[in-house]
Parts: structure tokens; sequence; C-alpha cells
């Protein structure tokens, strides 16, 4: 898996307990009541006030956390 801007959070939030911990840790709401946030990561770093630079940043770290779990 290789996650994009477009990769939606239930995807993200299936991927691991370390992601989720990092989006946690920006800000970015991916779980309400133990239920994957709808939508796409993309959405919700924008509801929170991202850029787009932010956001590429935000998909480069995850990724490179998602690479260190395999």
């Amino acid at each position: 898996m290789e996650i994009t801007a477009n990769t939606s959070i239930e995807d993200i939030v299936e991927a691991g307990a370390p992601l989720i911990n990092y989006l946690s840790e920006k800000g970015i709401r991916c779980i309400v009541c133990g239920e994957p946030i709808w939508g796409t990561l993309e959405e919700a770093a924008i509801e929170k006030g991202y850029t787009r630079d932010q956001i590429e940043k935000v998909v480069v770290e995850l990724n490179a956390l998602l690479r260190g779990l395999g």
C-alpha cells in the first residue's frame, strides 16, 4: 500500500496504530468512538487548515512509517 492525499482515512486506520498515532499528533482526527472517520486524508487535513505542502509532507511521513512496519 502507498498512501496518497486521496487515501481514505479508513485505509490508513487499517494500516496500523503507528499511523493513527501520527495523525493524532498532527491534530488530524481519524477515529471517533472506535470507528474510522469517513473521507480522505486530504479532506481531513484541509478541515484542520493544512496547506497542500503540509499535506504532502504528511503523506511522505506516513509512507515512511508504513515502510517501517513492513
